[in-house]
C-alpha cells in the first residue's frame, strides 16, 4: 500500500511512498535547494543516486535538466520514482541497479547522491526490510565510499558531482577521497538537523562507539560538490 508524504520541492508536491522507501525530509531538501542553487546548465545529463522517491531526480528536471537517469536498489523505491514521475509529468528515466553500477560506461553533467548513510554498529553489514534505506555500516560510509570512488569515472570534464550525508559519516574524509581522484571538493550547504527516530533510537550505541557526545541530540548535514577540472584517475 502507498501512502503520500508532502515534500516541499515545491511545498505542494505530494509524492507516492511505499513502505521501506526513503521519505523526503531535510538532507532531500537541502540537497534539492544546492542543486538549484548550482544553476544546472539547460539540458545537462543528470544522474540522481539513491532516487527512493524520485523527489531530486524531479528537481533536476525543474531547474533545466535534459535527460535524468534515477537509479535505486530498491524495487519499491523504482516503482515510487516511475509513478511519481509519471504523476507530475516529468521525463526521468528509473533504473533499478546497485548504485553507479547500473549506468557502466555512461557519462553525466551532474550526479547527485543522497545515500544511506546512518552508522550502524553491530547490525547486520548488509541492512534489510526498511533499514536498507538509512543502514550504512559500523562508521556510516558503505555506500559513500563506494559513491566516491566510482562517480569520477562518470563525469564529462566540468561535470560535477553534489552528495548529502550527516557529519558524523566524515566531512574531511569525504572531501579528501574525491580530491585524491582528482576533482575540486568543497561544502555548499550546511544545515542542523535533529534526530529522527532511527538515530534517537540508537543514540545510546553511538555514544558508546564515540560517534556523538553525551548531550548530542542533533547532527550537521552537509552538501559536498565537487567538480571535475581535469581528467580522473
Amino acid at each position: 500500500m502507498f501512502g503520500v508524504v508532502r515534500t516541499g520541492i515545491p511545498k505542494q508536491m505530494m509524492l507516492l511512498r511505499p513502505p521501506g522507501v526513503y521519505r523526503p525530509q531535510g538532507d532531500t531538501f537541502l540537497l534539492a535547494d544546492a542543486l538549484r542553487r548550482a544553476a544546472v546548465p539547460a539540458g545537462a545529463r543528470v544522474l540522481d543516486v539513491c532516487t527512493g522517491t524520485g523527489a531530486v531526480a524531479m528537481a533536476a528536471r525543474r531547474n533545466g535538466a535534459g535527460r535524468v537517469i534515477a537509479v535505486d536498489v530498491s524495487r519499491r523505491a523504482v516503482l515510487a520514482a516511475r509513478l511519481n514521475a509519471l504523476l507530475y509529468g516529468q521525463s526521468v528515466r528509473v533504473r533499478r541497479g546497485d548504485l553507479l553500477d547500473a549506468v557502466e560506461g555512461e557519462l553525466f553533467d551532474v550526479i547527485l547522491a543522497n545515500p544511506p548513510y546512518v552508522p550502524a554498529p553491530g547490525m547486520p553489514r548488509v541492512p534489510r526490510g526498511s533499514a536498507r534505506a538509512w543502514d550504512a555500516g559500523p562508521d556510516g560510509r558503505d555506500l559513500l565510499d563506494r559513491i566516491c570512488a566510482k562517480a569520477p569515472e562518470h563525469l564529462v570534464p566540468g561535470g560535477m558531482l553534489m552528495v548529502v550525508h550527516s557529519a558524523l559519516c566524515g566531512v574531511e574524509r569525504t572531501l579528501a577521497t574525491l580530491r585524491e581522484s582528482g576533482l575540486k571538493a568543497s561544502v555548499v550547504a550546511r544545515r542542523r538537523e535533529p534526530f529522527g527516530p532511527v538515530m534517537r533510537a540508537r543514540a545510546a550505541t553511538l555514544r558508546t562507539q564515540g560517534l556523538i557526545g553525551a548531550e548530542d541530540d542533533d547532527e550537521e548535514l552537509v552538501v559536498i560538490r565537487a567538480d571535475r577540472t581535469r581528467t580522473v584517475r
